[in-house]
């Protein structure tokens, strides 16, 4: 089942920091090289992600985290953002590591451009680091083609020269003859005051 949560209550925290175990793992020589403890340094890594979700990525326009859920496990996760009418952003695209090279992060990326078509013609960008093959091969299945040799992160305005940057395009027509069966649930999507 395809999960589309767009706020933050609605995530399950432990849930999608299980998908991300392994970057977050990873990512604790990067943000915190000075912590001995790696329980320690990766609680704190999770900590700055799920507060950089609350605090910044759900404050942008259309944010959607898109969970690919089965027997009630998160299996991969991605999140997309409106940059503008038409244009929008995708981050994060992982399947949790023991879930890996089973074709679910395919799945879930063609299940959003999919349900993203409801709304008519969109572009879809992100970028993929150059050295991650498996991602720019998994883009490019699903119908994202390398559109620079330099990504662009639309959250943060800026460009890096170690990444790709990859579109998906759909100028609309009918999509009704897709083999997608997925189902879409969208979970509290609409936004407290």
């Amino acid at each position: 089942m395809l999960l589309k949560i767009c706020e933050f209550p609605a995530l399950d925290e432990r849930k999608l920091m299980d998908v991300y175990a392994e970057s977050n793992y990873e990512n604790t020589d990067y943000f915190f090289p000075d912590e001995a403890d790696k329980e320690e340094a990766v609680r704190k890594v999770e900590a700055g992600f799920l507060d950089f979700l609350k605090n910044d990525f759900f404050r942008q326009e259309d944010a959607a985290y898109w969970i690919l859920e089965e027997d009630r496990v998160w299996i991969g996760a991605l999140r997309t953002c409106r940059v503008r009418d038409g244009l929008y952003y995708l981050e994060a695209l992982e399947t949790r590591p023991d879930r890996r090279s089973m074709g679910y992060g395919s799945q879930l990326l063609a299940a959003v451009t999919e349900a993203l078509k409801a709304d008519g013609p969109f572009r879809l960008c992100d970028c993929v680091s150059k050295k991650n093959t498996a991602s720019l091969k998994t883009h490019e299945k699903c119908g994202f083609r390398i559109v620079s040799d330099e990504g662009y992160d639309y959250l943060h305005n800026e460009a890096d020269s170690y990444d790709y940057g990859l579109e998906y395009r759909y100028s609309g027509g009918d999509c009704s003859e897709s083999d997608n069966t997925m189902t879409l649930e969208t979970v509290c999507c609409l936004r407290r005051r």
